[in-house]
């Protein structure tokens, strides 16, 4: 029987995206988009789905979760959803927490990839990104790169395909990121879709996009943003480890069942 024009382009059918904030789509605000935000696997799905009225996409992503409650609440769920394309970011949250340690967090990544594994499905896991660029999280590059080496050795270990943030030189740019310094905005997004498809091996007419240079900023116009910044997002933050609080505590998936992959028709040409 003859291949049809879907196959040729890529295998899959139903891709079920989990993690946290980052794939969630935080930092790339659409109001037309399910939950309020776009992101990186949105943007994928969307190319995946072209042509294909039959493909079927879930995220069950939810801002601010560890390692542990992606696995409490987000495995089993995917597993459900018979998908055979998942993605994978998780530990992230983990990794920038004062006192952890990334061997452990690895550990109980490596425990949800073998449940996720077991049907065969084809896997992207996410190394982090290279922080040298960031005054905020700079001193936690170490505690990054040995958490990505563990990333590398489950992916080789389970067939993974690995989307290599730390490599993706074009995100070591501040421009790159939202106002809040923690999550990418529009065009950091866009430029992970276009990383991840190219890792899938997935012909698609994404541009590479470049973000408008800052204004010009004397070093007081420095000192207000980073007074303001820690204001409206450094303060929220430490209030809400206190409390043990966190920011997805009443947020619920944005695309919890697997279906067709419905575009608002203001996105169609991006």
């Amino acid at each position: 029987m003859a291949e049809t024009e879907d196959e040729r382009l890529h295998p899959w059918s139903r891709y079920v995206a989990l993690g946290d904030s980052f794939t969630e789509g935080i930092g790339d605000p659409e109001p037309n988009a399910p939950g309020g935000h776009r992101g990186w696997a949105d943007r994928v799905a969307e190319v995946l789905a072209a042509g294909n009225p039959a493909f079927a996409y879930a995220n069950l992503a939810v801002r601010g979760k560890l390692i542990q409650q992606i696995m409490d609440e987000q495995i089993e769920p995917a597993v459900q959803l018979r998908p055979d394309l998942i993605s994978i970011s998780a530990g992230g949250n983990d990794v920038i927490r004062p006192g952890t340690d990334p061997d452990e967090i690895a550990a109980k990544f490596e425990t949800a990839i073998e449940r996720l594994a077991a049907d065969r499905p084809t896997i992207v896991v996410f190394t982090g990104v290279d922080v040298g660029f960031s005054p905020v999280f700079r001193s936690i590059r170490g505690k990054v790169a040995i958490y990505n080496e563990n990333i590398r050795s489950v992916a080789a270990k389970y067939d993974c395909i690995v989307a290599d943030q730390w490599a993706l030189t074009e995100i070591q740019d501040q421009r790159m990121w939202a106002p809040d310094r923690l999550h990418l905005n529009a065009i950091g997004h866009h430029t992970v879709a276009r990383m991840v498809l190219d890792a899938l091996g997935v012909e698609n007419s994404l541009e590479p996009l470049k973000p408008e240079p800052f204004p010009e900023r004397t070093r007081r116009d420095v000192r207000s943003d980073d007074m303001q910044w820690a204001r409206e997002y450094l303060v929220p933050w430490v209030v809400r480890r206190i409390r043990h609080q966190s920011s997805g505590d009443t947020i619920s998936a944005k695309r919890p069942i697997a279906g067709p992959l419905v575009q608002p028709a203001d996105l169609r040409e991006d």
